[in-house]
């Protein structure tokens, strides 16, 4: 099961949204808003920004950072896709 960081949790929270561990056993995070889900991103066994912090530092996060959104430009473009909620409560 994956580990939701308080990083994830802030930014849900911003954008008035709830995260709950996936019920998808491929993705990390379940995105509800409402009480309903609206998402599931996330790959699991993928890294990302949290994770990155918090294991090796911030200039190494920061780098995977910037190679991610480089990436995924296209996802993270149109807002409320599951690209655009894994760049934002991911990234």
């Amino acid at each position: 099961m994956y580990d939701i960081l308080p990083y994830t949790k802030n930014m849900a929270k911003a954008y008035g949204v709830e995260v709950r561990p996936s019920t998808n056993k491929s993705k990390k995070i379940d995105v509800f808003q409402d009480g309903k889900r609206i998402a599931s991103v996330g790959g699991y066994g993928y890294g990302d920004y949290p994770h990155y912090l918090k294991e090796q530092g911030k200039a190494f996060a920061d780098k995977r950072r910037e190679l991610y959104r480089i990436r995924h430009a296209k996802d993270l473009a149109v807002e409320g896709s599951n690209g655009w909620w894994s760049g934002v409560l991911l990234w």
